[in-house]
């Protein structure tokens, strides 16, 4: 993908955001950020929302989720990039957090995944505790009450027994579910996902995106697979996008990752589902949107 298509991107997600300067920081429903590295974009916009305090308390534990699925490294873009997540893990014990915890349910096996994806090292070296998904011990079943083919699931007992989730995920294609984003993340944390591919994959990630709302969601698009996801092939599937959307709403994160990437969320069958259930909203230009240009 060239200079000028990815300058295509960009235009597309900017013609559908609404700059809100004069919103205070707190009042913004999504913030976008270009031009960085994922640190230095992370920086900006929790700032704009006014720091990492405004999701985090002293005393809370946190679980941050990001995409650990892949036993790939960085550079292919398989998993979310581990300097971002270094960088939340620090935010969130500077703010005061009692335990951060990170983990996936991986798709290959869960230690050559935490490993060559440099998650795992990235994460205790910032002071976050790494913990394993591999196992149907670690998860408990819970129902979800709004769910229209998704009736329960089984779901990490991290995430019921944390004060704060932080889901991270990282901006890619996607065979089955076209792509990846914030709520299609989500399906790290439950043990039961192959009941998801075998009903209604759309149905089932919006289901289990009515009960399970993430505090903030911070989309990784740093470098983005195009194709031949989830996996990917090669370091040809990925471009250098530089671009990060943050957001409590996860559908407005998912919607804008959509247009960044090149799509209309209405492509994606999973977003217009969870809008219509009331999980968030999808109309991009009904929301309070900053913009950063780095």
């Amino acid at each position: 993908m060239g200079a000028a298509a990815i300058a295509g991107s960009h235009g597309v997600l900017g013609q559908a955001f609404r700059n809100a300067a004069s919103a205070a920081p707190e009042s913004y429903d999504l913030v976008a950020v270009r031009g960085g590295d994922a640190e230095t974009m992370f920086e900006k916009g929790i700032e704009a929302f006014g720091g990492i305090s405004t999701f985090v308390r002293k005393g809370q534990k946190v679980v941050v989720k990001p995409n650990v699925g892949w036993d790939v490294s960085p550079d292919r873009a398989g998993n979310t990039n581990p300097k971002l997540v270094a960088r939340i893990i620090q935010h969130c014990l500077q703010a005061g957090a009692k335990e951060v915890y990170v983990f996936d349910h991986t798709c290959d096996n869960w230690q050559r995944c935490y490993r060559t994806s440099g998650i795992e090292s990235a994460v205790k070296e910032a002071g976050g505790k790494m913990a394993p998904g591999n196992s149907e011990s670690y998860y408990q079943s819970v129902a979800i009450p709004a769910g229209k083919t998704l009736k329960k699931a089984k779901e990490h007992e991290l995430m019921l027994g944390a004060d704060v989730v932080i889901n991270v995920p990282v901006l890619k294609h996607h065979s089955s579910s076209r792509l990846t984003i914030g709520m299609k993340n989500l399906m790290g944390v439950v043990w039961d996902r192959g009941e998801w591919h075998g009903t209604d994959l759309h149905q089932c990630i919006a289901d289990y995106a009515t009960y399970r709302k993430p505090a903030l969601n911070i989309v990784d698009a740093s470098a983005v697979m195009k194709r031949n996801g989830p996996r990917g092939v090669s370091v040809e599937d990925v471009v250098q996008m530089k671009a990060m959307v943050l957001s409590r709403d996860i559908v407005a994160a998912d919607a804008a990752a959509t247009k960044l990437f090149g799509m209309d969320p209405a492509d994606v069958r999973y977003i217009a589902l969870a809008a219509e259930a009331g999980v968030g909203r999808n109309a991009l230009e009904s929301l309070s949107i900053k913009r950063i240009a780095l």
